[in-house]
């Protein structure tokens, strides 16, 4: 079994990344191979709602990042952590401007498969971004692993976030989790779709 670890912020050694480690730490304890990557802190271009994925497959734009992230789902996870520092109580834009691209046209490469995402900031906001990572999973038929508290992690200067000892409890918890939900999801059928897809537009 493989998990993708999505690193969504602009430093690639920060405390984002320190925090990914922790659970990746868990995961590869638990014999569960875990597959890096960073997005890096070029500019990332974001959706245009197009809808030309819906076509192709895949988005329109071929940019690096997206090509990297794309070529991983291909080759095949069962499961997604991703991590994000806290930016204006939400998360780094850069890493939603991927994530839209990619949950608009591979999502069917990653549905049903446990999920994970993970805040860390200096002081304030963490809850929230937490919670708009965890939409991206709820949208897409991906179950959340939980933990013993939310996946929130505090730290500023780097390498700081690893004083706090419930943060990283709260961590390998989650990691524990998340490789038991993977274990569990390989030997269950996910709930086939019983009706067909309804969009309504809330427009008068």
């Amino acid at each position: 079994m493989k998990v993708l670890l999505l690193n969504g912020s602009p430093r690639k050694e920060g405390n984002t990344s320190m925090a990914l480690g922790q659970v990746a730490e868990i995961l590869e304890a638990e014999g569960i191979e875990t597959v890096n990557m960073w997005i890096g802190n070029e500019p990332v271009r974001g959706c245009i709602g197009c809808g030309a994925c819906a076509q192709k497959g895949r988005c329109v734009f071929h940019d690096s990042l997206y090509e990297e992230i794309l070529a991983v789902l291909d080759a095949g996870v069962d499961a997604l952590v991703v991590g994000t520092p806290v930016y204006f109580a939400g998360p780094n834009g850069s890493l939603c401007a991927i994530l839209d691209r990619i949950f608009y046209s591979a999502g069917d490469r990653l549905a049903w498969k446990p999920a994970a995402g993970i805040s860390v900031c200096r002081r304030g906001g963490a809850s929230a971004s937490f919670d708009r990572l965890n939409k991206y999973f709820a949208i897409n038929n991906m179950p959340i692993a939980g933990s013993q508290y939310w996946t929130i992690a505090y730290g500023r200067a780097p390498g700081e976030v690893a004083s706090d000892g419930e943060g990283m409890q709260t961590l390998r918890a989650m990691a524990r989790n998340l490789a038991w939900m993977m274990r569990t999801a390989a030997t269950e059928q996910h709930p086939a779709a019983e009706e067909p897809r309804q969009r309504t537009n809330f427009v008068r």
